[in-house]
């Protein structure tokens, strides 16, 4: 692919089961241009790969003065690789063995780079977010959203695993006995009970008529509601489970999490890092002295808040095209530029 200079743009891609967020993009946190879409799935993939192509190739025509390095896709998991094959993504139903990058491909008449939304929100985090700012290489990033999204950078390399499959921490189990069915055809997955649709089922568990129809409303009600407030120390103590186990095997310097849940942070967060400390030794042996420091200390683990925002699945599949033809580093100038464009959000 090309390297980036002021020379090139690319061209972003973030595929949701509610919207699709199509950008143009040349560096830093911010896009030159975005257009966003409901993800038509009732009309079938089809219809949703078309308004995706016609978006794509709107903005490959305008006269940003720089020429076109190549076009990011980032979709739901899993996702076979490097084929681009989705299989059984739980808010994409219907798609199941379709070949998504083939499809692209065929509608544009030129090859694009493909990958799970998650890797890339993770990618993003650590190539211009909480990565670059703490001078991370490793990290892992929790995305509790819709579902609970996970993305794995080892030595600043997305880990893919055998099949691209690699990473999938939303389905590990946080609870055996009489866990919550999950759309992965499991039980007791961390996507049960660390997403805003498990919230709203725990709320409902909990509190019965009164949980509010939004997390967001029952993360205000956390406030002053112990009952609500029992609904995000569930989710903490859940987080704690699985990052128990990543923390354990994977021993990285820093663990991200982002989405919409983790605006519950406060609510959520002391449960998590008392129950990690009871779990991980691997935790309690690198547990910091200052949880949330302005820089980061060496040898020390860190769960962390991540720094982009919603953009950061969007951002990332703009920033995949200019890896170099390996795949797996990114030329100075693109990290150069996001210390001349503002990371306002």
């Amino acid at each position: 692919m090309k390297p980036m200079t002021d020379d090139f743009f690319s061209i972003g891609v973030d595929l949701g089961g509610t919207n699709l967020r199509i950008a143009s993009y040349s560096g830093g946190t911010d896009f030159l241009d975005t257009i966003l879409l409901p993800t038509r799935l009732s009309e079938g993939r089809e219809r949703v790969v078309r308004d995706m192509c016609e978006a794509i190739q709107a903005l490959s025509s305008k006269d940003y003065g720089m020429r076109l390095a190549g076009v990011g896709v980032g979709a739901p998991g899993p996702l076979e690789l490097p084929e681009g094959i989705v299989r059984n993504p739980p808010n994409l139903p219907g798609w199941d063995g379709f070949n998504l990058r083939e499809a692209i491909e065929e509608a544009l008449g030129m090859q694009i780079e493909i990958e799970s939304d998650a890797n890339l929100a993770a990618l993003a985090e650590q190539k211009v977010g909480a990565g670059k700012s703490q001078n991370v290489e490793s990290l892992c990033m929790l995305t509790l959203g819709t579902g609970v999204g996970s993305g794995l950078i080892l030595q600043g390399h997305i880990w893919h695993g055998a099949t691209g499959m690699g990473g999938e921490s939303g389905h590990m189990i946080v609870q055996d006995e009489g866990g919550a069915p999950c759309g992965c055809g499991g039980f007791g997955c961390l996507e049960q009970y660390a997403s805003a649709p498990a919230v709203l089922r725990m709320g409902r568990e909990i509190m019965g008529d009164r949980a509010p129809s939004s997390s967001h409303e029952l993360a205000v009600l956390a406030r002053t509601d112990r009952d609500a407030l029992r609904v995000f120390e569930r989710v903490g103590h859940s987080l704690a489970i699985a990052l128990t186990g990543l923390i354990n095997t994977l021993n990285l310097p820093l663990y991200l999490i982002g989405g919409g849940v983790s605006e519950a942070w406060e609510y959520f967060a002391p449960a998590m890092f008392h129950e990690l400390a009871v779990r991980s030794y691997v935790y309690r042996l690198t547990q910091p002295e200052v949880l949330q420091p302005e820089e980061l200390v060496r040898h020390k683990t860190y769960i962390c808040g991540a720094e982009l925002g919603p953009r950061s699945g969007l951002l990332g599949a703009c920033l995949l095209p200019f890896q170099m033809s390996n795949g797996s580093t990114f030329p100075e100038e693109i990290l150069a530029l996001t210390d001349r464009q503002s990371h306002g959000l």
